[in-house]
């Protein structure tokens, strides 16, 4: 008895965190562009820049088509910390969707999940891109995160 109601709220729990019968909820990370094989990316928030690129934006691989995405942050700095987030959807034709504009304030270890996002009808998504950083935001330099992305089918 006691081991079917602790299957059945097991159950329960990730279908209501995936929002897809648990049966049929496939999620695995995508690669980040450039990575060592880890699909967690560690950075720290770098300066922004008159030359040359800022180290703000992650791309992650999406190598087969997913029916959602979500995307995963937690914070690695070692006090309080406001964050400025980006979420983009890159796709095949050049064109993107942003789905996070957000800049949330998170206590060191924690952090949260952003989505699910559904696939665009249509669209073959080819990225997925993770922009932690903005000029309009100095005060979040040197803050420290870590970031990740899911395919779900």
């Amino acid at each position: 008895m006691k081991r079917t109601i602790l299957a059945t709220l097991t159950a329960l729990a990730a279908t209501a965190a995936t929002e897809v019968p648990a049966a049929h909820a496939s999620c695995r990370f995508l690669m980040p562009l450039g990575g060592g094989g880890n699909p967690v990316v560690s950075k720290r928030i770098g300066p922004d820049r008159l030359v040359g690129r800022t180290n703000w934006n992650t791309d992650f691989i999406v190598d087969r088509n997913f029916r959602r995405y979500r995307f995963f942050f937690t914070s690695a700095s070692s006090e309080r910390a406001s964050f400025p987030v980006s979420g983009f959807m890159v796709f095949t034709d050049g064109s993107n969707l942003q789905v996070i504009n957000e800049t949330p304030t998170f206590e060191p270890g924690t952090g949260r999940m952003f989505g699910p996002f559904q696939a665009v009808p249509g669209k073959r998504t080819r990225l997925m891109n993770f922009r932690v950083g903005s000029s309009t935001t100095p005060a979040a330099l040197g803050f420290s995160y870590r970031i990740s992305v899911q395919g779900c089918d």
